[in-house]
């Protein structure tokens, strides 16, 4: 992880890893033959890594905090912290890294699930659909995955992904009912049904709109 957020995926071999793990070249090759297989138990306990600590971080939150606001706040620290830093690495890198391609393509997929799943043990009581949640978490992820990015490059200098989450946050709150509260209203919205087709004219008057009953002023109706 070091390694990949201090120099990125160009600058990672195993001597260096070796060297930085305060190991040997042998011993290092012994538990892991090849930089792949090196990378994909990394891989492995990242993501373990990152979910136990995103679960332990909201538990031990004061509970007037334990809400979707402060599990939006948690994950935004998760996707700018080192590990999470490490795994962009390797996604980006496998983009053109043929040998690293297989490793991470279903990497987004993975993270996603993670995110669902703790989502679910958070927020046992949501009653959103199950269709509407993976959307939502989809576009949620992808954006945090964008906000992270413009971080990693200038640390929120000017105050723009602040005021990102800042609105992300005032939308989930109208989102994610509250333990105990109602929920909120989330079917897609249905087509107005069509208006029936004007009845045809009897023999001598011309059809349209139906004559126009005079407006009544308040005074005449008394």
């Amino acid at each position: 992880m070091e390694c990949l957020v201090d120099l990125g995926w160009s600058g990672t071999s195993t001597t260096e890893v070796a060297r930085r793990a305060g190991v040997s070249r042998g011993a290092q090759q012994h538990h892991y033959p090849t930089k792949m297989i090196l990378v994909a138990a990394a891989l492995e306990h990242l993501l373990e890594a990152q979910r136990m600590a995103y679960e332990t971080a909201f538990a031990v939150l004061p509970k007037e905090r334990r809400d979707v606001t402060g599990a939006l706040d948690l994950l935004w620290e998760v996707f700018r912290g080192r590990p999470a830093k490490a795994l962009m690495e390797l996604a980006v890198a496998a983009r053109t890294d043929e040998e690293l391609r297989p490793l991470c393509v279903d990497l987004n997929e993975r993270i996603l699930q993670t995110i669902a799943e703790t989502f679910e043990k958070l927020f046992p009581a949501n009653t959103l659909p199950p269709d509407f949640t993976d959307t939502m978490l989809r576009g949620l992820f992808a954006m945090f995955v964008g906000l992270s990015i413009q971080n990693a490059l200038d640390h929120d200098a000017r105050g723009h992904q602040a005021a990102v989450l800042r609105q992300v946050k005032d939308i989930a709150r109208l989102i994610v009912p509250e333990p105990g509260g109602p929920a909120p209203d989330v079917a897609p919205a249905s087509a107005p049904a069509p208006e029936p087709a004007p009845e045809p004219a009897p023999d001598g008057e011309t059809g349209g709109a139906p004559p126009q009953r005079p407006a009544t002023t308040a005074a005449g109706a008394s």
